[in-house]
C-alpha cells in the first residue's frame, strides 16, 4: 500500500504515525498474541469484540498444544493464519506487527514488556504489571523512554461502575477518605490444572525459563500451575491484590504506599504451594490506611468499602451512604452511582494505538500497583514492615 501524506507527514515531523484511516484492511492494526492460554485466550475475544480494525497475525507460545490450536481460532476468526513461534523475540521482529499482547505468567511481564517498546510495538500488558521492584522500575524506565503506547491489564479501569466511583471519590463527595477495606474469598482450587498431558518434546522449556530467570529442570507442574511458585509469581498480591490496589492511585491520586506489613501463609491448601492461601496487607497512602485480605480458603465473595467522613462508598453495590459517619455535612440521601457506557479496555487500548493518547491504565498506574504489591509482597516474606521511598523508587 502506497505511504499516506499523512503517515509521510507525521513520519517527517518526527512524530509517531497515527493509525486513523479506517477501513480497508491495509489500515488494520497488526497484533502479535504472546501467550495463548486462558489470558491470551480472553484477550484474543476482546480484541474481536473491540470493533476496531484490528487482526491478530501472529502468535507464540511455548506450548505446541496452546499454540496450534490459538492459530486455528485467528485463522477462523480474522480469515488468515498466523505466524507461529515459541520465542516471543521472533516476533517482535516481525515488521508485520504493529502492536503486542503480553499474556504469559506474570514473572515474563516486564521483560517482554522491555523488548517490545524497544523494538517499536505498542503494548498491552497483563497484570500484574511486575512482581519485582527490579522489573517494575526497569521497564517502566523502557516505557518512559520510548514512544509506545502501553495499556496496563488492570481492566477494572474500563468498568462504568468504578469510574463513576473514582469520579465521586475525587469529588470530594466522601470527605476525607481516612480507611479503606478490599477482601476476596473463594474456595475452590483454580490453578489445579492437569498437567497429566504435559510433554516435554511438545514444550520449548527455554523459552519459558526466560534465559535463565527460571532455573529447574522441564517441570509440567510448574508449567501449568506457575501460581503456586515464587519463580514465576508473588503469590496473592500480583495475582489479584493490583486488581484492587489499583483503585487507590486511581481514586486517591496518591502514586505509592509509604509503608507495608503483611502476614500470611498456606493453612489449608497443602499442595506444595509456595505462595499462601490466606494473606493480608495494610498498606499507608499517607494519611488513608488501606487493608486487603484474601482467602482460598472460603467463599465469603467481594468486599470494597471506602471510608470518608461524610460517609461510606461501597464500591461492589456502587452505592454512598451516610453510614459511619456524625460529620455536620453527613450525607444524607443514599446515592447510587452514576454509570454511563464506556468503550472496553480493549478497545480503549487499540483506540490510543491510533491516536497516541495515553490509554485508561497508563505505564504510571501499572507502576503504582507493581510498587504496592512488591511492597506487600516483601513484607510477607521477610516479616518486616516495608518503606517506599518515592523520590529514589527504592524499597526499605
Amino acid at each position: 500500500m502506497a505511504t499516506s501524506r499523512r503517515t509521510f507527514l507525521a513520519a517527517a515531523s518526527g512524530a509517531p504515525a497515527l493509525r486513523a484511516l479506517q477501513g480497508s484492511p491495509g489500515d488494520r492494526i497488526r497484533i502479535g498474541l504472546i501467550g495463548a492460554g486462558e489470558r491470551g485466550l480472553a484477550l484474543f475475544s476482546e480484541v474481536r469484540r473491540s470493533g476496531e480494525n484490528a487482526a491478530i497475525v501472529a502468535v507464540c507460545d511455548v506450548w505446541r498444544v496452546n499454540r496450534e490450536a490459538m492459530a486455528a481460532r485467528i485463522q477462523a476468526a480474522f480469515g488468515a493464519a498466523p505466524k507461529q513461534t515459541t520465542r516471543y523475540q521472533e516476533l517482535l521482529a516481525m515488521k508485520e506487527v504493529d502492536a503486542v499482547l503480553i499474556a504469559t505468567p506474570d514473572v515474563g511481564h516486564p521483560w517482554i514488556l522491555i523488548d517490545a517498546v524497544a523494538a517499536g510495538k505498542d503494548v498491552y500488558v497483563e497484570k500484574p504489571f511486575a512482581i519485582s521492584l527490579d522489573g517494575a522500575t526497569k521497564a517502566y524506565a523502557a516505557v518512559k523512554r520510548s514512544k509506545q503506547v502501553v495499556q496496563v491489564g488492570t481492566n477494572r479501569r474500563s468498568e462504568p461502575g468504578l469510574i463513576g466511583a473514582a469520579a465521586a471519590v475525587r469529588s470530594g463527595t466522601l470527605g476525607k477518605i481516612t480507611r479503606v477495606d478490599m477482601e476476596v474469598h473463594f474456595q475452590e482450587p483454580r490453578w489445579a490444572r492437569d498437567y497429566s498431558m504435559i510433554k516435554a518434546e511438545d514444550v520449548d522449556w527455554e523459552a519459558f525459563c526466560l534465559g535463565g530467570r527460571i532455573q529447574r529442570p522441564f517441570d509440567a507442574r510448574l508449567f501449568r500451575r506457575w501460581q503456586l511458585f515464587r519463580e514465576t509469581t508473588n503469590g496473592i498480591p500480583g495475582l489479584w491484590m493490583c486488581h484492587y490496589i489499583d483503585e487507590v492511585p486511581w481514586f486517591l491520586g496518591m502514586p505509592y504506599p509509604t509503608s507495608a506489613v503483611a502476614l500470611g501463609g498456606v493453612y489449608l491448601w497443602k499442595d506444595g504451594r509456595q505462595t499462601s492461601d490466606v494473606f493480608q496487607a495494610m498498606l499507608e497512602y499517607h494519611e488513608t490506611l488501606v487493608t486487603f485480605a484474601m482467602s482460598l480458603t472460603n467463599a465469603a465473595g467481594w468486599r470494597d468499602l471506602w471510608f470518608g467522613t461524610r460517609g461510606t462508598l461501597d464500591a461492589r453495590a456502587l452505592k454512598i451512604t451516610g453510614e459511619g459517619s456524625r460529620a455536620p455535612d453527613r450525607i444524607v440521601d443514599p446515592t447510587q452511582i452514576e454509570t454511563k457506557p464506556v468503550e472496553s479496555h480493549m478497545a480503549n487500548f487499540l483506540r490510543c494505538a491510533r491516536s497516541r493518547q495515553t490509554p485508561r491504565a497508563s505505564v504510571e498506574a501499572g507502576f503504582s500497583h507493581a510498587v504496592a504489591c512488591c511492597m506487600a509482597a516483601s513484607s510477607l516474606e521477610t516479616g518486616r514492615r516495608i518503606s517506599f521511598d518515592a523520590a529514589k523508587l527504592e524499597i526499605r
